[in-house]
């Protein structure tokens, strides 16, 4: 049986709306994983996310991934594009006919697309603490609502594990019920917003010692 409390890799989207707002949902109560905490759309990564071929990420975003990690990007990127497809019913993809797809990527290819990474930007690494009853390495990614394929305001085809999916405007984000790393990243993702400029490097939360607790991953080249 799978020890729930090992650690896992994980992906989370970030999709941001006209720069003012951000897509995210409620956990159920009974959860055991940040219950009725309100968060962005992401899971863990399944072990076929690594199988599928899809178009590269840009090489900054493609490095930073890669740095301490042994998981291919693809798998990371797969794993977001489904996390936020089965979430909300949002689509990052290219219109396609995909027939040999999946048998759990299936429900995505009827739409008529292809998973489509492109418009991601590896944004932000966190750790579960200690101690948690479900512990992931998450790789937070960045979207612009723009390149979404699918409706933004259409969340009817979503699955049942967020409720209360909406656009969320950052200056009333902090009023809801957010986990501490959601609200890091939040304030990270204004920070990003106010520079207007390309992502410089990417903070890890290692959550491994105290004397080691934050990283940055990458540098200042441009994307």
């Amino acid at each position: 049986m799978m020890d729930k409390s090992a650690l896992r890799d994980a992906a989370t989207v970030i999709v941001l709306r006209d720069r003012t707002s951000v897509l995210m949902g409620q956990r159920g109560s009974s959860a055991a994983f940040m219950p009725g905490k309100f968060v962005f759309p992401g899971g863990a990564v399944d072990p076929g996310d690594a199988h599928l071929t899809l178009p590269p990420l840009n090489p900054t975003c493609e490095n930073r991934l890669q740095s301490e990690s042994d998981l291919p990007a693809t798998a990371l990127t797969a794993a977001a594009i489904r996390e936020l497809w089965e979430e909300t019913g949002q689509i990052l993809g290219t219109s396609e006919p995909w027939d040999d797809a999946p048998a759990d990527w299936a429900d995505f290819a009827k739409t008529g697309f292809r998973p489509d990474p492109s418009p991601l930007s590896f944004f932000f690494r966190a750790v579960t603490p200690h101690g948690r009853p479900r512990r992931f390495d998450a790789r937070f990614f960045l979207a612009d609502a723009a390149a979404l394929a699918s409706d933004p305001d259409d969340f009817s085809t979503a699955e049942d594990e967020l409720s209360h999916l909406q656009w969320v405007p950052l200056k009333d984000a902090r009023r809801f019920d957010l986990p501490f790393i959601t609200k890091v990243v939040l304030a990270e993702l204004i920070d990003h917003i106010d520079r207007d400029g390309p992502i410089a490097s990417v903070p890890f939360f290692r959550n491994d010692d105290e004397a080691h607790l934050i990283s940055r991953l990458g540098n200042a080249d441009p994307l």
